[in-house]
């Protein structure tokens, strides 16, 4: 039976201020539930923390291979499947993924902190300047830059990079969402040709030249996964940060504490990430009937892991609806778990840190001027515009 009590996939739905009583409310009714999804028919549904991390953890059960994100449609496979990391499973998943691990390891992501952290500094003191700004748009300059940093992109080029990136992830449809991959792959097409003939010190280079079993990987796939890279590296940041920051502006207690330095930014970070959870939801197929959260899953069915419920289930987080800026231990999922764990998460961290500690210091206040925009994106839900007024500290 069909659970319709809510619907999961309507983006209105993570807006609403009683979000938690009605997500509370849903899983009374059960961990695993089947659901209508607008765009995608029937699916199995995952609201508890412990049967989504059981998902996320077992690629050979639950595969990425018929497609990661709702808005597909129904019976459809996206067509990148098996060729980008998002799409594929162990081992092709490794394949993909080994070149372009250095750039995002931790260490990577130490080496750029501190011209993250001025780029930051830059665009706050640009924005104090102003009598009202947009904070989605300062914030949103931040994880661009550093983007098209990895990548060597032109300054010239970044604003169609940015352009596309927007549309590529927050296109109401389908059809929206793949015209702006579509205008962003020739590109992307583009620059691999030119860097397999002229490699420098950058992320295309490295695909560009990287070899499994000594041949170079097919252009198409290197394309589709710098695609990826590029509008999730983009989006996922803008969305967290401008989310968080709208937090913090209607909690002046919270706002306090980081200015005072009463806790430590790396595990406010990791909180903030849990609380807003704006990758709303991950898409996995099953490979065999499985028994899952006491409903029979069959072959072919299609399950989804609604990341905002597990990040607030009450049986794996202590006050799963407070923000405790020391959480500790806080094993959220914000970022994804198992194979498919975000390739960026070291270096998104890095990119939020700077802009949270650079906002508390250089900001006394954040006022609101007027109602904050949400988008209609279930892919990385976010504001659409933050416009507001800046105090300096």
């Amino acid at each position: 039976m069909v659970n319709t009590v809510i619907n999961l996939s309507d983006p209105e739905l993570w807006s609403r201020s009683d979000l938690a009583e009605l997500i509370d409310g849903a899983r009374s009714a059960g961990p695993v539930q089947r659901t209508e999804a607008t765009d995608d028919g029937p699916v199995w549904s995952v609201i508890s923390y412990d049967i989504a991390a059981q998902v996320l953890k077992n690629p050979a059960v639950f595969s990425s291979e018929q497609g990661s994100l709702l808005g597909t449609g129904e019976g459809l496979t996206p067509a990148g499947a098996g060729k980008m990391m998002a799409l594929c499973d162990p081992p092709r998943h490794r394949e993909l993924r080994t070149p372009a691990m250095a750039a995002f390891s931790p260490g990577s992501a130490r080496v750029a902190a501190p011209g993250i952290n001025e780029r930051a500094r830059t665009l706050f003191d640009q924005a104090l300047a102003c009598s009202e700004v947009d904070l989605v748009d300062v914030v949103s300059a931040l994880p661009l830059a550093v983007m098209c940093d990895l990548l060597d992109v032109p300054e010239g080029d970044r604003e169609m990079v940015v352009r596309v990136c927007d549309q590529a992830f927050l296109g109401r449809t389908a059809e929206e969402r793949r015209a702006g991959h579509q205008q962003l792959i020739p590109y992307l097409l583009y620059q691999v040709m030119q860097r397999r003939l002229d490699p420098g010190d950058d992320l295309i280079s490295t695909m560009a030249t990287h070899q499994v079993g000594g041949r170079l990987l097919p252009v198409e796939d290197i394309v589709l996964n710098l695609d990826n890279i590029v509008v999730g590296g983009v989006q996922t940041v803008r969305h967290t940060a401008s989310m968080c920051l709208l937090t913090l502006a209607r909690r002046p207690d919270l706002w306090r504490l980081l200015q005072d330095e009463s806790v430590d930014m790396g595990g406010a970070v990791d909180e903030l990430l849990r609380w807003t959870s704006v990758g709303l939801h991950t898409l996995r197929t099953a490979t065999q009937d499985v028994e899952l959260g006491g409903q029979q899953i069959r072959r072919g069915d299609r399950v989804v892991v609604w990341t905002w419920p597990a990040n607030h289930d009450p049986a794996a987080f202590s006050q799963p609806h407070e923000i405790i800026l020391d959480r500790s231990p806080n094993r959220h999922l914000a970022l994804g778990l198992g194979a498919h764990y975000c390739i960026g998460a070291p270096l998104a961290k890095v990119e939020l840190g700077a802009l949270f500690s650079t906002a508390v210091e250089r900001i006394a206040e954040i006022k609101l001027l007027g109602e904050p925009v949400y988008n209609r994106s279930l892919i990385n839900f976010g504001l659409e515009s933050f416009p507001v007024s800046l105090v300096a500290r």
